[in-house]
């Protein structure tokens, strides 16, 4: 069910509406596709019928670095308003660079601190910084209740998740799946940007998440064995004495898996994704891997060997001219 959508260019026009119920915000740089779509079918059921939902739509110049794409990124703004009128919006914010920085370039920023100078900040120094700049401005202009942003950015999220809580903005931050099309690649308005020999290559980014994810499993499983049976290798090597040996192959990897780092843990499941990454920089056209590395979501280091909780397996690589993120979400034994 569509609702008819609102297109508004300035603070002011947005300011002075008229709202009820809670205001839910996606915010975009445009080129909406159906990641963007799922973002805002998302909003829509958080702010209810009685709420509304707001897609600014924002290329932000603080954003892009030396000799990256702020020229060619596409705006598509009157295809944009399609989707979201069609996904749920009520208002389209599509401001001026003028508008939101009246003054040209701020000369007072949101720092983005240690976490960003990691993973995508060695990349791309400077990114988070002007990320952080635009969405804190952006919360002001808008002031909703709620701003839902997609997990695919995993370290995006973590970071305006952080300063919302450091810096004490009123508003609740959620992270919304990662949308994948058929073939499993993560949706990206870069996709676009891919031959069709490079899109095949560009595959391996979910392919090695995957392969990690079923190595994950795997270890958890074994895991979830140990703590249920009484094994020991004592128990192992009896049953290795009378013969049994695939007993006793089953019963000392249960032993082993009790502890952290026996079956591999974090090391294994980089160590399965790398192998795919591995692979795809021998194909044509190669896949140019920048990183790929299992993170604490709450600070993005790398994990230790016993981590348990939460974590974010994340990959970047270039292919061609492209370059692409991806990342799923794992949890290691017991949740912290």
């Amino acid at each position: 069910m569509s609702t008819r959508t609102t297109l508004l260019h300035t603070a002011e026009s947005l300011r002075t509406r008229a709202r009820a119920g809670r205001r839910a915000v996606v915010m975009t740089m445009g080129a909406l596709h159906e990641g963007h779509a799922s973002l805002v079918r998302a909003a829509r059921r958080v702010a209810g019928p009685e709420g509304e939902v707001v897609v600014t739509v924002f290329v932000n110049p603080l954003q892009f670095g030396a000799g990256e794409d702020l020229d060619r990124y596409p705006r598509t703004l009157e295809a944009d308003l399609k989707i979201a009128e069609q996904a749920g919006a009520d208002i389209v914010f599509a401001p001026s660079v003028d508008e939101v920085y009246p003054g040209g370039e701020p000369q007072v920023r949101v720092g983005a601190g240690p976490m960003g100078t990691v993973l995508e900040g060695v990349t791309r120094p400077g990114h988070f910084d002007g990320m952080l700049t635009v969405v804190a401005k952006l919360l002001h202009l808008t002031a909703p209740d709620v701003a839902l942003f997609g997990q695919k950015d995993a370290q995006q999220l973590a970071l305006i998740r952080r300063m919302v809580r450091d810096l004490n903005f009123p508003v609740e931050i959620v992270g919304v799946p990662t949308v994948r099309e058929e073939d499993g690649l993560a949706l990206s308005s870069r996709n676009r940007y891919l031959a069709p020999a490079e899109r095949r290559t560009a595959l391996a980014l979910s392919q090695a998440l995957f392969a990690g994810r079923d190595r994950h499993a795997a270890q958890e499983a074994l895991r979830a064995r140990a703590a249920s049976a009484p094994a020991s290798r004592a128990r192992a090597v009896a049953l290795s004495e009378i013969g049994e040996s695939r007993a006793a192959a089953d019963a000392h990897a249960v032993a082993e898996s009790a502890e952290p780092s026996a079956t591999g843990g974090p090391a294994a499941v980089v160590a399965a994704a790398r192998l795919v990454l591995d692979e795809a920089a021998r194909l044509v056209p190669p896949l140019e891997l920048d990183y790929v590395a299992l993170v604490d979501p709450a600070d993005f280091t790398e994990v230790r060997p016993d981590h348990r909780g939460e974590a974010v397996l994340a990959v970047a690589a270039r292919v061609g001219s492209t370059r692409l993120i991806d990342n799923i979400p794992l949890t290691f034994g017991v949740p912290a």
